[in-house]
């Protein structure tokens, strides 16, 4: 089993930044991907950026430039800076963990214009 622990979510205005964390523990596996999803109301959840345990790095095409994801794998911690925010990143944002799929909570971003 492994647990999810996400933090940092909050709402902002229009070109602020957030920074949001998640913490993995219980059976980490050596080689992982961690990554982070959001879903807004009404829509599927998507891809937000992926990043694998060696540092390989995967965004959607609607965040690069703007957002990075890291990690530190002595916490099996990851992050995603979130930087230039606009109203429609507003939605849930979910971290990921992979082998076996465990997802977190979720935490809310709310961007207002």
């Amino acid at each position: 089993q492994v647990q999810l622990v996400e933090s940092g979510g909050g709402s902002v205005q229009a070109g602020e930044s957030l920074r949001l964390s998640c913490a993995a523990s219980g059976s980490i596996f050596s080689n992982n991907v961690m990554g982070w999803y959001r879903q807004a109301p009404g829509k599927q959840r998507e891809l937000v950026a992926t990043i694998t345990s060696g540092g390989f790095t995967n965004y959607a095409d609607s965040v690069k430039g703007r957002f990075t994801i890291s990690r530190d794998n002595a916490k099996n911690t990851v992050y995603l800076q979130m930087n230039s925010l606009k109203p429609e990143d507003t939605a849930v944002y979910y971290c990921r963990y992979r082998p076996n799929d465990y997802w977190g909570q979720g935490t809310q971003v709310t961007v207002s214009s």
